[in-house]
């Protein structure tokens, strides 16, 4: 029988009182035990971003239990009342980057590119026109779609463009109790978003974090979907001052419905496969710089490699890039790579979306 949420909370307070309290013995033992509960729901939760986020999870409770074994006392201060309810600095665990990408290092996805200049950019770099019309700058964007599609990459794209602060934090380093609760977390992260000019607030796999509530057993949930809709709803959207939301998905159906609406996701992005030039734009990033038989061709492989994400196609680059070099370690002379090269790694790597799973995707942009 599956273990509760309800009990792998029990648990984990139990071990992180003890810890801070330097009982390490006592400690360990409650945080083997909420791992291994927290390892049960990661399985029932099944292959999804919330079995990982579990995962994650149980994972750094068995870090902690392993610490205690090394501890004889407590290494910082014993946080009590006002001070422990605050967690842990946010600089711990929040990253805080100035990608200097741009649209143009990304490629193909020009209609996604063209939908969010439109949505989210132009705002910023038209402020004049933007306050004539009534256009709001910041507020959420969901980019949804199948894995390996450039999310991440389009979310980094977007900051460069306004020249903005980018904070990347996950579900899981939000949610971990070590670095305090999960609702302090959200505040804190909001907080040092909209301490910057422009920034971005970019979390992937956002439905472990925002889960639709009815299938989610966690008391944590019900507390930090409701303070994370407050917080979208607090935007500041003065173009002097503006913060962006971008939160990726590859399961947009799992998200709870009431971030889909209008004042907190105002804008809901498809992110497809790459289309057919921006195939062979992905061609030419990963194999133009290696060595080419005379027999590979480009435009043929654009063919073979419909329906394979830009992780995919990176995937099969590297593959055929290490059959002649694993040859050439092993004694043989030394080739470029041959259109048989790049036959067995498109066999080998496969594509890493189903057809079945592109319909959902589809339809779910139909109705967003």
């Amino acid at each position: 029988m599956s273990a509760s949420y309800a009990t792998f909370e029990r648990l984990k307070e139990r071990g992180v009182a003890a810890y801070k309290a330097g009982e390490y013995a006592s400690a360990r033992s409650f945080l083997v035990q909420a791992a291994e509960a927290m390892v049960q729901l990661a399985e029932a939760a099944g292959p999804t971003a919330l079995g990982r986020q579990r995962s994650e999870i149980a994972r750094e409770m068995m870090e902690l239990a392993k610490t205690c074994d090394q501890r004889k006392s407590p290494t910082r201060p014993m946080r009590t009342g006002e001070e422990d309810s605050k967690g842990a600095d946010a600089d711990e665990w929040i990253i805080r980057e100035k990608p200097s990408i741009r649209f143009d290092d990304i490629a193909g996805l020009d209609d996604v590119k063209q939908e969010i200049r439109l949505k989210m950019i132009y705002p910023f770099t038209h402020p004049e026109l933007a306050s004539h019309y009534g256009v709001p700058a910041g507020g959420g964007v969901l980019l949804f779609g199948p894995p390996g599609t450039g999310k991440t990459m389009i979310a980094k794209a977007v900051a460069g463009e306004i020249d903005a602060t980018m904070f990347v934090v996950s579900p899981a380093q939000i949610l971990s109790k070590w670095v305090g609760e999960a609702e302090q977390n959200v505040r804190k992260l909001f907080e040092r978003a909209k301490a910057e000019p422009r920034s971005i607030i970019f979390i992937d796999e956002i439905e472990a974090l925002v889960p639709r509530r009815r299938d989610s057993h966690s008391t944590v949930m019900t507390r930090v979907v409701p303070q994370i809709l407050q917080e979208l709803e607090g935007f500041d959207r003065k173009a002097q001052r503006c913060l962006l939301f971008l939160g990726a998905t590859n399961e947009p159906w799992a998200l709870d419905p009431a971030v889909m609406r209008p004042g907190r996701f105002d804008a809901k992005v498809y992110v497809p496969l790459p289309d057919a030039p921006a195939r062979l734009r992905l061609l030419e990033i990963y194999l133009t710089k290696r060595p080419l038989a005379d027999d590979v061709d480009l435009a043929d492989l654009v063919l073979r490699l419909e329906g394979f994400s830009g992780a995919d196609i990176k995937a099969v680059s590297e593959y055929a890039a290490r059959i002649p070099f694993l040859s050439a370690v092993g004694g043989q002379p030394t080739r470029p790579i041959s259109r048989a090269d790049l036959e067995t790694a498109i066999g080998q790597v496969g594509r890493s979306v189903e057809t079945r799973d592109l319909a959902k995707y589809e339809d779910f942009a139909k109705v967003s």
